[in-house]
């Protein structure tokens, strides 16, 4: 069955939010326990909601209190630090161009996602944007997936969902859609690569989905 729909993930897909998000996972390390963490730990939050991520790395400390360290750190400096992955921007306008619903469905809150996405210019290519703020049930659950699927008309059998982590790929697969991956993708393992909830596919580019879409 040919697909005509596509979701994309925000932070780490569309939007290179990577080093914005490790720097101010590190200010909040540092502000609670007076040293930084490694990276890779961070990392493996990427597409969980922050909210989740901060309950589980301190929960000792109202999350209330982390995120609001972690927000402060951020306000000004977020627009200016994020950017989009090369052609991405690109990819967004030509799959509208070309008849495919296109929609965002992201952890992020809907504020920063639209600055980002303005900033980008792709607004008028998006057919619906669901954010953390659309649910009480996040990634890998199938909340986002398909709440953007009934926004969207569409059905998950002619679907791709397009993301850069495991929670983007569970919630796919969850909701009965096929998953890409990002092959700039910093935050899923070797070993979950080769693991029952592996993506089907893989892109190296983002003009790369096109041959996806051909297949």
């Amino acid at each position: 069955m040919a697909f005509n729909t596509i979701i994309f993930d925000f932070d780490g897909t569309v939007a290179n939010t990577n080093r914005l998000v490790i720097k101010s996972w590190q200010q909040v390390y540092h502000t609670l326990t007076g040293k930084e963490q490694d990276e890779a730990v961070i990392k493996a939050t990427f597409g969980e909601p922050l909210a989740v991520s901060m309950e589980k790395a301190f929960p000792d400390t109202p999350v209330e209190e982390a995120i609001a360290i972690y927000r402060n750190h951020q306000k000004d400096i977020y627009e200016d630090m994020i950017e989009p992955f090369p052609g991405m921007t690109e990819l967004i306008r030509k799959l509208k161009a070309e008849g495919y619903r296109v929609g965002i469905a992201t952890s992020r809150l809907r504020n920063t996602t639209l600055i980002g996405l303005r900033k980008f210019g792709v607004m008028d290519s998006l057919d619906c944007l669901v954010t953390c703020e659309d649910t009480e049930k996040h990634k890998p659950d199938p909340a986002p997936a398909l709440i953007s699927l009934e926004k969207l008309g569409a059905c998950a059998e002619e679907t791709l969902m397009v993301g850069d982590s495991m929670f983007d790929i569970r919630c796919a697969h969850n909701a009965g859609i096929k998953a890409v991956l990002v092959g700039w993708a910093e935050a899923v393992s070797a070993e979950e690569m080769k693991g029952p909830d592996a993506p089907e596919f893989v892109i190296e580019k983002a003009e790369d989905l096109f041959a996806v879409l051909q297949d």
